[in-house]
């Protein structure tokens, strides 16, 4: 039997992606937060909404929770929020 080890830490593609222009700022912006499913990435992103609307002046916070912490965010509910929102955060639970 032969064992063999990944070394996930190897690098990967040297493909770049690029980037999404960023806003110089948040006021007035819809901002789409995107819950893994961990524990407690709920209650992270609740008091994220929260804290940009009452310290950066977003207008409006939408949520969206992904079916399986392991798996992708569904097609439907990425373009969904691609439609509807100014930035996007893909939040972390623990």
């Amino acid at each position: 039997m032969v064992t063999r080890i990944i070394d996930p830490s190897a690098g990967g593609s040297d493909t770049k992606i690029q980037l999404a222009p960023r806003p110089m700022d948040l006021r007035g912006k819809v901002v789409g937060i995107i819950d893994n499913t961990k524990e407690q990435a709920d209650v992270i992103a609740e008091a994220m909404a929260e804290g940009l609307r009452e310290h950066y002046g977003v207008a409006k916070t939408i949520i969206r929770r992904k079916p399986y912490f392991s798996k992708p965010a569904p097609t439907a509910m990425l373009d969904e929020l691609a439609r509807e929102v100014d930035v996007a955060i893909a939040a972390v639970g623990g």
